[in-house]
């Protein structure tokens, strides 16, 4: 892939994957589009503040929970890095409806809105704790990289192709 001339779309871009992404992203790769999707705006603007504020780059306001919010942000989009995720411990175990809302069915609507719009590559962001989970987020994640894998077949004969990475 041409990265110059291609389109990269990040979720959970304002987090410390994201935004090392970014940073890495800009000054290696030079993508001709780097969209930082995110359900939050401060820190979409902490970024813009702190020095990401380059022409290649756009922020975007969603939420890995909203199929037609993904499906906009995915128009034209050649590569996805899925990174958006409930990410604490206690917080999923806590909360277990809201990590199984975003780390499962978040990576279905990924997935999904990844299809519909032909993006060419999705690399879904695991864990480690993914493998023999013990709590609750390595079970989502675990479920995550089920659904993306299996996405291969669903893509078909079509162009979209999913992997992930731990």
């Amino acid at each position: 892939m041409n990265w110059q001339t291609a389109t990269v779309l990040v979720t959970g871009g304002t987090g410390s994957f994201g935004q090392k992404f970014v940073e890495v992203a800009l000054r290696e790769l030079h993508p001709r589009k780097l969209i930082v999707l995110s359900r939050d705006e401060l820190k979409q603007h902490e970024m813009r503040l702190a020095g990401f504020d380059h022409p290649s780059l756009r922020y975007f306001i969603g939420d890995v929970r909203d199929p037609g919010r993904l499906r906009r942000a995915f128009h034209g989009v050649d590569v996805v890095v899925h990174a958006a995720a409930l990410k604490q411990v206690p917080a999923c175990e806590y909360n277990p409806i809201e990590a199984i809302l975003t780390n499962v069915m978040g990576a279905r609507n990924v997935i999904d809105a990844a299809l519909d719009a032909g993006v060419a590559q999705v690399m879904a962001v695991s864990t480690d704790k993914a493998v023999n989970p013990i709590n609750l987020y390595g079970a989502t994640k675990l479920c995550a990289e089920k659904l993306v894998v299996q996405s291969n077949a669903y893509a078909g004969s079509g162009h979209t192709r999913f992997a992930c990475v731990r």
